[in-house]
Parts: C-alpha cells; sequence; structure tokens
C-alpha cells in the first residue's frame, strides 16, 4: 500500500498561506514567493522584539535624565545616589515618576544628593 501525503503537503501550504494574508501581491499568492515572505518577515520580527527593548530603556533613560537634570543632577550622579541609599527602581519605573509624579521624584532626587554629599 503506498502512503499518499497530499494532506500534509496541504497543511504546510495552509500555514504558509495563513501568516502571509495581507502581503502585497504574490506575496500572499504564490506558495514560493509567500515562504520566502514569511520567513523574512518572522527574521524581522524576531531581530525587532530584540530592538523594542533596547529602544524602550533609551528612552527611559532619556526621561530620567531629563527628570534629573531639572532636579539639579546628572544621570549617572542620580543612579549612582540612588545606589548608595539602596533605592533599587528599575529604570522603567523612575521614568514613569519622572513623566507622571514629579514630586516623588523630586524626594528621589534629594535622597540621593543627600547620600553623594555624605
Amino acid at each position: 500500500m503506498r502512503i499518499k501525503r497530499g494532506v500534509n503537503a496541504v497543511k504546510k501550504r495552509r500555514k504558509i498561506f495563513k501568516l502571509a494574508k495581507g502581503y502585497f501581491g504574490a506575496k500572499s499568492k504564490l506558495y514560493r514567493v509567500a515562504r520566502e515572505a514569511v520567513m523574512k518577515s518572522q527574521s524581522y520580527a524576531y531581530v525587532g522584539r530584540k530592538l523594542k527593548k533596547r529602544d524602550f530603556r533609551q528612552l527611559w533613560i532619556a526621561r530620567i535624565n531629563a527628570g534629573a537634570r531639572i532636579n539639579g543632577l546628572s544621570y549617572s550622579k542620580l543612579m549612582h545616589g540612588l545606589k548608595l541609599a539602596g533605592i533599587t527602581l528599575n529604570r522603567k519605573i523612575l521614568a514613569d515618576l519622572a513623566y507622571n509624579d514629579t514630586s516623588a521624584f523630586a524626594k528621589l532626587c534629594e535622597t540621593a544628593k543627600a547620600q553623594l554629599s555624605k
């Protein structure tokens, strides 16, 4: 008895076409072109997930630096002062405080200044 693998081939193609849905022209209609487009887009998506982390950290540091300079500190001095004070807030939270709750951020800056002046 021979083994027919048509079902698996169709499943494989269907999976690729589902991922390629919405692509322009042949990229969503022809299997070979769609497969190439899907592989490329998935590699871009993988890289993009890594870049997103880098971009957000950069944004948080810029916001913390802006808030710190308003309070008379540089970013590095603020971070060092907070470390000496034993305050372990991550950059995401610090950036949120600098952006949305300036009074709380100012208190953190005062704490850091006090630690640096010791």
